[in-house]
């Protein structure tokens, strides 16, 4: 049964995915068409088709390999500039004839006129002003866009929901004086898994009388109505006398006791310990905070943030995903990870018996969409082959041409981005070699979610 689960959480991811994908490319295809662009493919997937079926001019359909997919657009590369001519003969009539050759000296430039004439072969006579290089800046702009600018609202939508109905897991409330756990001992930090034994000194909590569910309402004198200021006082009362005031049941109960001192974390590490007073009482979780559409924003705004820190770091982290492949480090558990790492995050978080299935239904939504902002964020970044490289291209033809007309000179025209092609390829290659590391580092050291 666990592994029947395990295959729906993966299916379940995988799907929403490729529905991402799928809308993703909707988001180019529609405004290009919108346009009077002329899109001859619309495919999800890449390599060797498995289906496709021919509806007008354009070809839908999905291919073998589910990691992406593409929308044909025609015209993305505009023609290249005529060369001088280097043969001149005369024909039997006495008029000069031209040959022309397109200098394709150079492994670069050989590449930028391949794919050129790639380009141009499937270009008819009556396709000259359906070519998206012809396009104004501003619908290149919206058609490039539109694919991330989808996963992005996906990503808010889907947050949305979670924050007004369930709340973020990212934003909780401060903890409440209000008691949870009441020790019986007190046990060494390191040893604050095991039970107590008779040896161990009760913990003052206990010897108090507090309980769970209590509130408390001072401690020695001083009123609380956080947590963060009563665990202060506690640890700054080292072995002090403790007079607590608690609320139970509607009334207050005065309540004494001695605190004692022990050795505890003051940072998220256990080697960090200082000796400081102790009580022996943990709080309640204050909840999560919940919030509609601008609380939403907001919270997409921080993420914005974190995620550019992300991108500017990717190339190392993935450098540790590769050191970890080869035993050197451990596989950072907050590290990227790939669609298959995703897909088993999946499938154990549905596997999982101890998640409520609340719980689970969140956690996969927040997983789904959390791919969606990183997709959409990931394709806005300025370089070919992204989205965002074609963006800042129609964003340049725009700057060039506004100041060639504020200065009174000729139209410079169209921004060539075939002249970018090599650095495309080279960007196509590291992000190709990135997603194969990812990949095999989630096959080989997984990142696995905490039971």
């Amino acid at each position: 049964m666990s592994a029947l689960f395990y295959l729906l959480g993966v299916v379940i991811f995988a799907t929403a995915i490729m529905a991402s994908i799928a809308l993703h490319e909707l988001g180019h295809m529609i405004p290009a068409k919108k346009f009077g662009g002329k899109v001859t493919q619309y495919f999800i997937g890449f390599g060797p088709t498995v289906w496709s079926k021919q509806v007008g001019e354009t070809e839908y359909g999905v291919k073998a390999i589910p990691l992406g997919g593409f929308v044909k657009i025609v015209g993305m590369l505009p023609p290249g500039a005529v060369e001088l001519a280097d043969d001149v003969t005369v024909d039997a009539q006495g008029n000069q004839v031209v040959r022309v050759r397109k200098s394709n000296t150079g492994m670069f430039t050989q590449l930028i006129s391949d794919a050129r004439a790639a380009e141009w072969e499937t270009i008819r006579p009556e396709d000259s002003d359906r070519l998206f290089y012809k396009m104004a800046w501003w619908k290149k702009v919206i058609v490039m866009a539109g694919g991330p600018t989808v996963n992005i609202l996906i990503a808010f939508f889907i947050f949305a929901g979670v924050f007004a109905t369930y709340g973020n897991l990212s934003d909780p409330k401060p903890y409440s004086p209000v008691v949870s756990t009441v020790v019986d001992c007190v046990l060494p930090a390191s040893e604050g898994d095991r039970a107590c034994s008779p040896t161990d000194p009760v913990a003052p909590a206990k010897a108090a009388g507090i309980e769970v569910g209590d509130r408390i309402v001072s401690f020695n004198g001083v009123p609380f109505t956080s947590w963060e200021a009563l665990q202060k006082e506690i640890r700054a009362n080292d072995d002090g006398a403790a007079t607590i005031v608690v609320e139970r049941d509607g009334r207050q109960l005065t309540l004494s006791t001695n605190t004692t001192v022990t050795a505890r974390p003051t940072s998220t590490t256990d080697a960090d310990l200082t000796q400081v007073g102790f009580l022996g009482v943990s709080p309640t979780l204050g909840g999560l905070n919940t919030g509609g559409p601008i609380y939403t924003v907001d919270q997409m705004g921080r993420m914005t943030k974190d995620t550019v820190v992300a991108l500017g770091t990717l190339p190392v982290k993935v450098w540790d995903v590769a050191e970890a492949i080869v035993g050197i480090q451990e596989r950072d558990p907050n590290g990227p990870v790939s669609i298959v790492g995703g897909g088993r995050i999946a499938g154990e978080t549905v596997s999982e018996e101890a998640f409520p299935v609340k719980e689970k239904a969140v956690f996969l939504l927040m997983l789904i969409a959390g791919f969606n902002f990183f997709i959409g964020m990931f394709n806005f970044i300025p370089l070919l082959p992204l989205d965002g490289g074609h963006i800042a291209g129609a964003l340049w033809e725009a700057i060039r041409r506004g100041m060639a007309r504020l200065r009174g000179r000729p139209d410079p025209g169209y921004v060539d981005v075939a002249r970018l092609l090599p650095i495309a390829y080279c960007v196509a290659s590291v992000l190709l070699v990135m997603g194969a590391v990812l990949i095999v580092g989630d096959l080989v050291v997984p990142v696995r979610i905490a039971s």
